[in-house]
């Protein structure tokens, strides 16, 4: 037993003069400040594309309202593109469309519109001694559109053979020859041509013309259908 004794209380001494092992560091509870990043650089000012320009596409035109119209119409002096008219001419509502060849006979009256013959001039029976205006158109035609419009055509050549009064005849129908015949001799060769409200056959002064055939002839001419506006014609009591 004593030496088991010693052995401890040995034991024990030795013990106590171990050294202490150097305590380990501590972990720091501080969470560590985070690394700064750099700050972003600014971007680029934005390269979005401009906005496109304006649509090039023409604004179309306005066009005149017409009404839709049943009737057809053709410039009166076929080919129209040997003939020449001004606006004037008359003291009355009339115009005169030469022709550019200056020969009788090369150019046709044809009907500006679908409708019924209702004068007929087949001979030249002015006599400049006498000076009948009744006469004054020489060979001439006029004819009642369906349109309810009267045209008429003068100081022809000759007319077509089969024309008549009370013949149907259709737009562009021929009725004769452009010339100068009546108080038109001497001059070059041309249509007179008249639009008026329908009367009577005999009616010379109305017959002539009463309203500018200019504007209609334009029309025509560019392939319009536009009938003749006989309500600006003063009403007769």
């Amino acid at each position: 037993m004593k030496v088991l004794g010693w052995v401890g209380l040995l034991l024990l001494g030795l013990s106590a003069c171990r050294p202490v092992p150097a305590a380990l560091p501590v972990a720091a509870t501080a969470a560590a400040s985070p690394t700064a990043l750099p700050s972003p650089s600014p971007l680029p000012p934005s390269e979005t594309p401009p906005p496109p320009p304006p649509s090039e596409t023409p604004s179309p035109s306005p066009s005149p309202t017409e009404t839709p119209n049943p009737y057809t119409y053709v410039f009166p002096v076929q080919p129209a593109h040997l003939t020449g008219f001004t606006q004037g001419g008359h003291p009355y509502g009339a115009i005169d469309i030469f022709i550019q060849a200056e020969v009788e006979g090369c150019c046709r009256f044809v009907a500006p519109t679908s409708g019924v013959v209702d004068f007929v001039q087949a001979e030249d029976l002015w006599d400049p001694f006498n000076d009948d205006p009744a006469l004054r158109g020489g060979v001439s035609v006029a004819i009642i559109g369906d349109d309810g419009v009267r045209y008429y055509g003068s100081h022809l050549y000759a007319l077509d053979a089969p024309i008549r009064r009370g013949l149907r005849v259709s737009a562009g129908q021929f009725l004769g020859w452009v010339g100068m015949s009546g108080n038109a001799a001497g001059t070059l060769p041309h249509l007179h041509f008249g639009i008026s409200h329908p009367t009577y056959p005999e009616d010379w002064q109305t017959r002539r013309g009463e309203i500018d055939p200019y504007p209609y002839l334009l029309l025509w001419l560019a392939g319009r259908n536009v009938t003749p506006d006989l309500s600006v014609l003063t009403p007769t009591p």
